[in-house]
């Protein structure tokens, strides 16, 4: 089936349509050569219709232990060549086919260069993904309609759940949208685990009495989650805490920060941040499009820990004081890179010396 990636100026890309339905998102690119599952599988994209500019994708399959959540939350995918002939021993099945069994979607075929050369000119854009033959008022309504906000309450957890690690470290996990390699990272490290979901207060997190108390990543705004930062807020000075992306945008939020939206966002496996306390420049998977404010972290006695090579925003933060780090990358990525996996150790520290 023909179908095209409409841009919210106009512009108009062509290309093969895969799973039926028309669909409305913020398009962003991925910078990705691998890991395109995890990346549809990533709550954090929940809204967005992903670029992916590596020009081949597919070619090793897929498999349920790729995935980082129980389904896709992206709006659409485009790609430049899906593979028809994947090949991989851990596979289970095409992309192709694991794209129609969630009904999502996907533009293929595209000049995906040109797509992203777009957003970064001109920043993300709303767009829609529809088949050549869509009626041009259906066109006209989706391009008119209003992007979802507040998107965590559609990726988090319905009901609390408990992840067993008997005499582990007690942590209470704050699900915004987690990913599986998070739970994942911890439980490895012989953490018990309980994972709340958005809604949950301070008081019944705090009655569990955990070690420590994780802040996950999710989509959108972060500044639309006000009760969730109010909420983190209470627990400042009572336990370690440790965030990653979205949850280290709500941690400086919690201590009096700001954040504010980038123009393209960082979205990919290659991303190098340089680590200020050591000096070592590492390589990062990132996934966000809202970065915490610099300036606004003067007089709140925190130090900036991490910070971008690319365009030297800030990558995390630690207070001076009170034991509480994040980082806006994620260290536990999948399918990689490795480099920062070190920083959960630090966090097992932090709560065995509170």
């Amino acid at each position: 089936m023909k179908g095209k990636l409409i841009l919210s100026d106009g512009t108009v890309f062509h290309g093969e349509l895969l799973a039926a339905g028309a669909t409305v998102g913020e398009v962003v690119f991925n910078t990705g050569m691998t890991g395109y599952q995890e990346v549809l599988t990533d709550p954090s994209y929940c809204g967005q219709i992903v670029t992916m500019t590596y020009p081949l994708i597919g070619n090793y399959g897929v498999a349920e232990a790729f995935a980082q959540s129980r389904q896709p939350f992206v709006k659409g995918f485009i790609i430049g060549e899906l593979c028809q002939t994947p090949s991989n021993w851990e596979m289970e099945g095409s992309f192709g086919s694991y794209l129609q069994r969630f009904n999502v979607p996907c533009l293929y075929g595209v000049d995906t260069r040109a797509i992203t050369k777009k957003i970064r000119n001109h920043g993300t854009m709303k767009g829609i993904i529809v088949s050549e033959e869509a009626a041009q008022a259906d066109v006209d309504a989706l391009l008119a309609s209003e992007l979802s906000c507040c998107q965590v309450m559609d990726v988090t957890t319905k009901e609390t759940y408990h992840m067993s690690n008997p005499g582990g470290l007690k942590v209470a996990v704050l699900d915004f949208g987690i990913k599986q390699n998070i739970l994942n990272s911890l439980h490895q490290r012989g953490c018990d685990i309980t994972v709340y979901p958005a809604t949950v207060s301070a008081e019944e997190v705090l009655a569990s009495n955990p070690d420590g108390v994780f802040l996950s990543n999710g989509p959108g705004d972060p500044k639309d989650l006000q009760d969730i930062i109010q909420m983190v807020r209470q627990l400042l000075e009572k336990k370690p805490l440790f965030g990653i992306c979205l949850g280290h945008q709500i941690l400086a939020l919690a201590l009096g920060a700001d954040t504010y939206k980038l123009k393209f966002g960082h979205r990919g496996a290659n991303q190098p941040v340089k680590n200020l306390l050591t000096g070592k420049v590492h390589i990062t998977s990132q996934n966000h499009g809202y970065s915490v404010k610099e300036e606004s972290l003067k007089g709140l006695d925190v130090t900036i820990s991490h910070r971008a090579v690319n365009d030297d925003t800030v990558e995390g933060i630690r207070h001076n004081t009170l034991p509480l780090f994040s980082v806006q990358y994620h260290p536990e990525a999948a399918p990689g890179p490795d480099d920062n996996t070190y920083l959960f150790e630090e966090f097992m520290q932090l709560m065995g010396r509170a």
